[in-house]
């Protein structure tokens, strides 16, 4: 390898003109010398790279960590407080109307019912609220409303049942069979609760009660307290609403005016597993109705000192059978039972014939619990024997055989009454003062002709005929 150099000079000196002239300059280096001399430039500037980039990295490092640090810390804090978000909005009760919706002006000046309310949940996000009481009450009365009932027999069941006085003790909850068939009966019963709130106007106002002498006279003071004792604010429905009253007049009347909750569940909120549903293909409400009785008696264990069980299809209530019942333990039931006429001569035969009524039992929470926890696991026993025996499941025949068993009922005290209802149709001619003897009776075979006697028997009254439409 070489390297050359060139000049070129010319000078005048003196009057000689001195001319140098041009050379080269050649210098020559060795290949391997030149290599070297190249590679120890490359080395020193990779040398000085990785230098400087080990000093960057050094520099960077820590910046990046706590980069990284700061992003997973504000990732964690966004998802716990959409976590908290969440479980907040979750636990919140959503309202039954939207606060969007617009409404004309005649609808926002429409004077509400006293007693009447929008529907919403009953209790922890299930169930129907049809009407909020005015106070907590320690009783309850629980109906199931089986599937092939008809509205004629519903309606005269909750018009009865208004009519008894027993809703100014007690709450009432009403169990269906599917959420198909609350949906159903939802305008027929806030048609019924608002007819009532009309009879308790119009015989306030009147300052009287039924001017007919019947066992299905109403008689409205039993529903106004004198006192002023505060019984608490009623489980159902959201807290802290008071009652439903919207104007001063109507304020002043429900501080006195006492009358308990409606309230609905179908079978699908309170067994929501379906504890049956592997036993049988079909499975009746009076058989899945034992299921559902464990959780919300569980729930409201606190709220309520006595409960009654009731088949809404065959029996009505004429006054307040509880009666028997509020003196006695909370681990006491009261059964009923109807005895063959053939048998009364010997009472052992008689004792064999008597076959427990599982239409109504009343009694202590405690105690109603726990028989209807038996009862399931009898339930269940049976629909396995029928598997293999092929024989039908009786839930009468059931609960007839829990209640014989000594062993199973030892937890609970058992008082079985041996009484018949009677029919409807045999109380037509009645006074007031027999409706003692008559708390409970029976509808009949006859259902239809039955509810029109009663219907009639109520709409006699000048007052009641202007209260009920079908009148």
């Amino acid at each position: 390898m070489c390297s050359a150099g060139a000049a070129v000079t010319n000078t005048v000196n003196g009057g000689n003109n001195e001319n140098k002239a041009m050379g080269f300059l050649l210098v020559f280096f060795p290949e391997a010398i030149h290599n070297k001399i190249i590679g120890n430039s490359i080395n020193n500037t990779t040398t000085n790279n990785k230098t400087s980039s080990s000093r960057f990295i050094k520099r960077t490092n820590p910046n990046l960590l706590f980069t990284k640090a700061r992003f997973t810390i504000s990732m964690c804090a966004i998802l716990v407080s959409l976590t908290l978000l969440f479980f907040t909005l979750s636990t919140l009760e959503p309202s039954s109307s939207s606060m969007w919706d617009f409404k004309p002006l005649h609808v926002l000046k429409k004077k509400p019912n006293v007693i009447s309310s929008s529907s919403s949940f009953a209790l922890h996000g299930m169930g129907t609220l049809y009407r909020r009481g005015t106070t907590a009450m320690d009783e309850l009365i629980i109906c199931h409303v089986v599937e092939d009932i008809a509205e004629d027999e519903l309606k005269l069941f909750l018009r009865v049942l208004h009519r008894s006085g027993i809703t100014s003790r007690a709450d009432i909850v009403f169990l269906f069979g599917s959420s198909l068939l609350s949906s159903k009966f939802s305008f027929l019963i806030h048609e019924e609760n608002e007819s009532f709130s009309k009879l308790i106007r119009y015989y306030n106002e009147l300052n009287t009660t039924s001017s007919r002498d019947s066992v299905f006279r109403f008689n409205s003071t039993q529903f106004w307290k004198s006192g002023k004792k505060d019984m608490g604010e009623p489980i159902w429905g959201k807290k802290g609403r008071g009652n439903y009253s919207s104007s001063n007049e109507d304020e002043s009347e429900s501080t006195r005016l006492i009358y308990g909750s409606v309230v609905g569940f179908d079978v699908n909120e309170l067994d929501p597993e379906n504890s049956l549903g592997g036993f049988l293909d079909y499975i009746p409400l009076s058989l899945r109705r034992w299921a559902c009785y464990p959780m919300l008696l569980g729930k409201l264990r606190r709220n309520f000192n006595y409960v009654m069980l009731l088949d809404v299809k065959s029996l009505l209530l004429l006054s307040d059978p509880l009666g028997r019942v509020r003196s006695r333990s909370s681990e006491s039931i009261y059964l009923f039972s109807s005895c063959s006429n053939n048998s009364k001569s010997n009472s052992e035969k008689t004792q064999s014939h008597c076959r427990v009524n599982s239409a109504i039992l009343m009694g202590g929470v405690r105690g109603t619990r726990r028989l209807a926890n038996a009862m399931l696991t009898q339930v269940v026993r049976a629909t396995i024997r029928q598997h293999k025996n092929k024989n039908p499941v009786s839930e009468s025949g059931i609960f007839s055989q829990l209640v014989g068993n000594g062993y199973i009922m030892k937890n609970v005290e058992l008082t079985t009454l041996t009484e018949s209802f009677q029919e409807a149709g045999s109380l037509s001619g009645l006074s007031s003062d027999s409706v003692e003897g008559y708390s409970i009776i029976q509808r009949g075979n006859g259902n239809r002709d039955s509810s029109s006697m009663i219907t009639n028997l109520i709409c006699l009254c000048e007052a009641d005929s202007s209260v009920y439409r079908d009148c």
